[in-house]
């Protein structure tokens, strides 16, 4: 049997890289097991390293060193906050909408310890889970009544599963979309026990297509309608009206559903934005059902809606799979507290971030990227800020043609192109997100907040320094 070659003689134990001095901070504060991961990775490593001939072994204090570095990466959370610097407002990747002041008190008030989750305070009897988040949407809908589940995909299938199950669905074939993670309208149906009932063309569906359709099948229980909130066809494209459908839907006696996707609740052409659908809209024109998130144009957090007409949503409610899909305390916390903010929409528009961040002028976005542009230059030795007209995005599947003018910072650094600089800005404590356009790494204002400006200095400043 070959002899062991003397170049991984030289590796260290386990134990005793362990009890170098340069490891005593990390087992100080990252529990052993995953040090004693990160060493043992380290030492692989080196033994494979040193097969290669003319390998010189690396001293004990270096393994150590980089066994130390390695356990600080493994120990550190897989969900972090970062520093949103894209410009995009819903960016899904990133957690889209951050939480309003009142939301962020509300989850921190019920996470501590217990809450009135389903506990009726008057009585002293079980309660109704998601009672308040409820009635406030009621209240600035019109609906008859309402229920939240934990995101936009769970309250479609579950309205399809409660109320077309073993039934046929009619949907336009212009409407069969897909949207990120591979969520296709096709597929929910699928899971829900529905059989889809394809009707129209891709670019142009008539409400007598739905009625041929209807007469073909004695068995269609809903008519689905899905919001094309993620893409647009243009030019020669047609389909009918809601409330068209909705007259022929209730005169078949079947439920016409609407997937609206982003959850508008108010008018946005204040903000200078396209019509966007807003529920109470859709349930005015006759919808028996709309479906929504909670966490893109609503700003709340993480939630599927389901609002509508008693009759309908008390078959929803019902429905075995509700319990699966139901929301949990901190979500319902948080979107309590933000959906008040709505009674008044001035205020909505100050204290919803994502409305705020909207509703942000030229004038504002350039002086604040000029303040960021002068700071990163000020503070960081042969850095390069310049604030430039740019554009960012809503995000999160909504509005895909609107473009949100304003301004940006370009970023370069003699040495480095635009990749080096997005992946030390990843890197940095706590990470900088930013976009690569046309060669150059970008910062937007937009989706920083004023102390986030700050924070954007202090992280490049160290992640570009010399050896950061």
């Amino acid at each position: 049997m070959p002899s062991r070659p003397r170049r991984l003689s030289a590796v260290p134990a386990v134990e005793t890289l362990l009890q170098r001095a340069e490891l005593a901070p990390a087992l100080a504060r990252i529990p052993r097991l995953v040090v004693l991961q990160a060493v043992r990775e380290v030492l692989a490593r080196e033994r494979a390293r040193l097969v290669v001939p003319g390998a010189v072994p690396a001293g004990a204090e270096a393994l150590a060193a980089c066994a130390a570095t390695a356990a600080e990466a493994l120990a550190s959370p897989g969900l972090r906050r970062v520093l949103n610097a894209t410009g995009v407002l819903l960016h899904t990747n990133l957690g889209r909408a951050p939480l309003a002041p009142a939301a962020l008190a509300a989850v921190t008030s019920v996470a501590g310890g217990y809450c009135s989750l389903e506990y009726d305070l008057a009585s002293g009897r079980r309660g109704e889970r998601g009672a308040g988040v409820e009635r406030w949407l009621m209240r600035l809908t019109g609906a008859e009544a309402a229920l939240a589940v934990n995101n936009g995909a769970a309250a479609v299938l579950l309205v399809l599963a409660s109320l077309a199950a073993g039934g046929k669905v009619l949907v336009s074939r212009g409407e069969l979309v897909e949207i990120g993670g591979s969520f296709r309208i096709p597929e929910i149906l699928e899971q829900s026990g529905a059989t889809l009932v394809e009707v129209g063309t891709t670019n142009r569906t008539h409400l007598r297509d739905y009625e041929r359709a209807l007469a073909r099948h004695t068995d269609v229980a809903v008519i689905l309608r899905v919001h094309p909130s993620n893409f647009r066809v243009e030019g020669f494209t047609a389909r009918p009206g809601l409330d068209e459908l909705a007259a022929l839907a209730h005169k078949r006696r079947v439920a016409l559903v609407e997937d609206l996707g982003s959850g508008a609740l108010v008018d946005l052409a204040p903000f200078g934005l396209e019509h966007e659908p807003t529920v109470g809209e859709s349930l005015a024109a006759g919808c028996d059902v709309v479906t929504c998130s909670g966490d893109k144009l609503l700003g709340g957090s993480q939630a599927g809606l389901v609002l509508g007409r008693r009759k309908w949503l008390d078959r929803v409610r019902k429905a075995p799979l509700a319990r699966a899909l139901r929301l949990d305390k901190l979500s319902l916390a948080a979107l309590e507290a933000t959906l008040p903010l709505y009674a008044d929409p001035a205020r909505a528009a100050r204290e919803v971030p994502v409305l705020a961040m909207l509703g942000m002028t030229s004038g504002e976005l350039e002086a604040r990227a000029r303040r960021l542009a002068e700071a990163l230059a000020a503070r960081i030795p042969g850095l390069r800020a310049a604030a430039v007209a740019g554009h960012g995005e809503v995000g999160g599947g909504a509005l895909p043609l609107q473009r949100l003018s304003g301004w940006v910072v370009e970023v370069g650094q003699s040495g480095r192109d635009a990749r080096e600089l997005e992946r030390r800005a990843r890197t940095a404590e706590p990470p900088v997100i930013g976009t690569i356009r046309t060669g150059c790494w970008r910062l937007d204002p937009r989706t920083l907040t004023d102390t986030e400006l700050d924070e954007v200095v202090e992280a490049l400043a160290r992640a570009f320094a010399p050896g950061g």
